[in-house]
């Protein structure tokens, strides 16, 4: 984790297709830099969001709480593509079988 600040190497970048929102992440999710991967799944038209996490090399408790919130935004219409770090850090935390979860 960089302790001066975001991540350089961070980047969320959503694809609108239809009502479907797709958020490719790279670099570190945390306290400084979930809120942008909030933002960049969240666009307004939006009805439902893939938040593709497999380049993905740190997670912590600000990422996962961003995961509960669009979970709670996109009921039933979230899905969640995790790297196995992510996945890791989702299973010590009692989330790793959550059914927006897509391992494989």
């Amino acid at each position: 984790m960089d302790q001066e600040g975001v991540d350089p190497d961070f980047s969320a970048v959503g694809e609108v297709d239809g009502d479907r929102v797709t958020v490719t992440v790279t670099g570190e999710v945390d306290m400084a830099t979930a809120g942008e991967l909030f933002r960049a799944a969240t666009p307004g038209p939006a009805r439902a969001a893939t938040v593709d996490l497999r380049a993905v090399t740190f997670f912590d408790s600000a990422a996962i709480h961003t995961l509960v919130r669009l979970a709670e935004h996109y009921p039933g219409t979230l899905e969640v593509l995790p790297s196995e770090r992510v996945q890791r850090v989702l299973d010590i935390s009692g989330l790793g079988s959550q059914p927006w979860l897509r391992v494989g």
